[in-house]
């Protein structure tokens, strides 16, 4: 199934193009602010600000969609930190949150402190690595998403813009390598990942299937602009 998924995936667009709608903003190195679900947001100085792609995930997290209740929940690439305290308040039983930018991890923990609180039955545990490095050896995690970085083409040289934008397709080799090669995903656990053509979509599915997932097309966007954003969702080979 995973492989004709594969050949039915849109290619990237054209460079230009992604160029073109990938323009990095003037003030990420300034305090934004965002609102999202009634909550109101401070956003620290090379923090990524939520866009409606990561509301995909924000959504389904807020409806149970995306089911944490009682599960071991991890979010990666956290940012801001929306996921983790709507995970809180759903009931997860652990929350990570993971982010190779310190101060994106240290403003989740600020926000799951002010949104969340403690909470009995949730533990919350901030780590801030690549991909999965600070998460501690043994863990089994019960659902991961992640919105990456992956669009294709270099719009900036500022690092920041690098690793909020456009790390591309090999980020997501080494985030599925890591999930198979320390056995991190629980059994019946899922995975959840955004991407869109502004991306190498197929190639970032072949590196889930090389590592051994399957994925399925879990939610479909059409932007009416050019841009097809795929949620999808992965598991472990022959995994019904």
């Amino acid at each position: 199934m995973t492989s004709s998924l594969i050949e039915q995936l849109p290619p990237p667009l054209p460079a230009e193009r992604i160029i073109a709608l990938n323009q990095p903003k003037a003030d990420l190195h300034t305090h934004r602010t965002y609102a999202w679900n009634g909550w109101d947001f401070d956003v620290p100085p090379g923090v990524f600000m939520p866009g409606a792609t990561s509301r995909m995930i924000h959504e389904r997290l807020l409806d149970d969609t995306i089911d944490v209740r009682g599960r071991t929940y991890a979010a990666m690439g956290v940012g801001l930190g929306v996921e983790t305290a709507v995970a809180g308040l759903r009931g997860a039983r652990e929350v990570y949150a993971l982010d190779v930018h310190g101060d994106s991890v240290h403003t989740a923990r600020r926000n799951y402190e002010r949104l969340v609180g403690e909470r009995e039955g949730t533990r919350f545990v901030p780590a801030a690595g690549n991909v999965f490095d600070g998460v501690p050896a043994g863990t089994r995690l019960d659902v991961v998403t992640f919105n990456p970085p992956a669009v294709s083409q270099a719009v900036s040289t500022d690092p920041d813009v690098v690793r909020n934008v456009c790390v591309g397709a090999p980020l997501l080799a080494t985030f599925f390598e890591q999930l198979a090669h320390r056995d991190l995903l629980a059994p019946g656990g899922e995975v959840f990942v955004v991407v869109s053509n502004t991306a190498d979509m197929p190639a970032i599915i072949r590196h889930a299937v090389t590592a051994g997932f399957e994925a399925e097309v879990f939610h479909r966007h059409d932007w009416n602009d050019g841009v097809l954003t795929y949620l999808f969702r992965l598991r472990r080979g022959g995994v019904a």
